[in-house]
């Protein structure tokens, strides 16, 4: 059996399917094994709009025969709207349905049928709906054929994707926000059906920050073949047979950080810093739009474990330091920014919460460097990592405190323990201890007793999303400072906060009501 066959269901009388992929347009571009196939069939199917004009039955016209049997599946609707009471897809699902029976027919009676497909059956192509109603049934080979993805990078002569780049194909009929967010967090990229959904593609590419970016491709390998600058598309003229191309980004130009001082064309004519944050671990806490931005950097620069947590590209630089330079570490990501470069500041949790997003703005708001855009990009801070873990602590009032006495004395941290305990708010206390700070957390304990029950549950929450993490339930009066270090946030309950044990394992959870009592 060819490689290309699926066989499902029986294999008695009835003839066998074929969806055949006849590649981009060019009939030149079809494979050997789909021209076999349409000049063997008894049947060609292939399926247009109610005009009756068939682009697949164009591509494979040079290879039909007088003796064939057409089977024309026309569609009832394509864009416009329809009175069906199943609404738009109603009328297809209807349409397919009554298509595959046709098609059923003449397979009982023995026929072969071939099903034409533009680019490949499988791929985003009409023929799947066929497939699916059908090659439960009767013997089924699907000949796959050149994409029209793979056409548009040819015609663009530049890769779509190297290394460990990642490829993303997208249909331009998703929201405009999933497409920006998909298009941000992703290598290179490909949209596909245009058409009369291209402006919203378009602010979609804007809205990511990937319109520079942009190739457009109208019917490639096609006769009105055209490319150009997806910025430059008049939005008027694009057929459905159009793609939005975002190539790799291996080997784009990149000016070198110990040249001259230059303007980066990638950035609009100069350089910019983003203080990205990376969530509390690796990847998976990530948001498409810090992806996008460090996928987008000419140089990274930050603590060296937070580096990391980013993969590496082609062509990137990274600038890894010790965590307590914060201010040289600002200084020297600006200098680069100042030079063209785009600049990725790497963060921990969320920038903005006892991260560098401040020492940052600090640099930036003094001569030299105001100038400089600088871009603050949110992460998924710490606390509410842990909390999430533990249940919904935080499902009232809160307040983050850092018990670090390192850029403040301990004496206004006491001061602020004891306001906001005495507030009753649940506390999420960052940098709670380390090698050198390892009685701050004795004395935070035995400072939150003089307002709270022994019993007032504590989130223990350690490198939550890491190979290490463990998340436990203690009593405030057994909070052990032995068990904390640097990589551990606490979340300590108010007197509202309720731990119970739930599930056929007993693990406790932990929440705060919205509703506090009547005083």
């Amino acid at each position: 059996m060819n490689s290309s066959t699926v066989t499902n269901g029986t294999t008695g009388t009835g003839g066998r399917l074929y969806g055949v992929g006849l590649g981009p347009g060019d009939p030149s571009l079809m494979t050997v094994r789909a021209i076999e196939v349409i000049e063997g069939a008894d049947v060609v199917a292939y399926h247009s709009a109610r005009h009756g004009r068939s682009i697949a039955r164009s591509i494979a016209a040079g290879h039909l025969r007088e003796d064939h049997i057409e089977e024309a599946l026309v569609y009832p609707v394509t864009t416009e709207g329809t009175d069906h009471p199943g609404g738009y897809r109603g009328a297809l699902d209807e349409f397919y349905t009554e298509s595959a029976a046709r098609l059923a027919a003449h397979l009982d009676a023995g026929r072969s049928v071939a099903v034409l497909a533009e680019g490949d059956p499988l791929f985003y192509g009409s023929y799947m709906h066929m497939h699916k109603r059908l090659a439960d049934r009767y013997p089924t080979e699907v000949v796959p054929g050149v994409t029209s993805v793979s056409a548009a990078a040819a015609r663009l002569g530049t890769p779509l994707a190297e290394g460990e780049e990642v490829l993303t194909v997208l249909p331009g009929t998703l929201p405009e926000e999933e497409l920006a967010a998909r298009l941000a967090a992703t290598d290179a990229a490909v949209v596909m059906k245009l058409g009369r959904t291209f402006p919203h593609v378009r602010r979609a590419l804007e809205r990511s920050g990937r319109l520079p970016e942009a190739h457009y491709v109208e019917r490639a390998t096609m006769d009105g073949e055209r490319t150009g600058r997806l910025a430059d598309t008049d939005p008027d003229a694009v057929p459905y047979f159009s793609l939005a191309v975002l190539p790799s980004r291996v080997d784009s130009a990149r000016p070198e950080p110990d040249g001259p001082a230059q303007r980066d064309e990638h950035a609009g004519g100069a350089g910019e810093v983003a203080v990205v944050g990376t969530g509390p671990a690796g990847p998976l806490w990530l948001t498409p739009e810090t992806r996008g931005a460090l996928a987008a950097a000419d140089d990274l620069v930050g603590y060296t474990t937070y580096l990391e947590r980013v993969p590496r590209r082609t062509g990137q630089r990274r600038h890894g330091s010790d965590n307590k330079v914060e201010a040289e570490r600002a200084e020297f990501a600006l200098d680069l920014a100042r030079r063209g470069r785009r600049v990725a500041v790497v963060s921990g949790g969320d920038p903005g919460v006892f991260a560098m997003a401040t020492a940052v703005l600090e640099t930036a708001s003094q001569e030299p460097y105001r100038e400089i855009p600088v871009r603050v990009l949110p992460g998924l801070t710490a606390a509410n990592a842990a909390a999430a873990r533990a249940g919904a602590p935080l499902g009232h009032d809160y307040a983050a405190l850092s018990l670090s006495d390192r850029l403040k004395p301990w004496e206004v941290v006491a001061e602020r323990l004891h306001a906001a305990a005495s507030a009753d708010l649940v506390l999420a206390l960052y940098n709670p201890g380390s090698r050198s700070r390892t009685w701050q957390v004795g004395k935070a304990r035995e400072l939150l007793l003089e307002h709270r029950a022994p019993d007032t549950p504590v989130v223990v929450a350690r490198d939550v999303g890491g190979a290490g993490e463990r998340v436990r339930v203690v009593r405030l009066a057994d909070l052990d400072p032995a068990e904390v270090d640097m990589r551990t946030l606490l979340i300590v309950g108010s007197s509202q906060t309720r731990a119970v044990p739930r599930g056929p394992g007993g693990d406790t959870v932990v929440w705060t009501p919205r509703r506090y009592p009547e005083v």
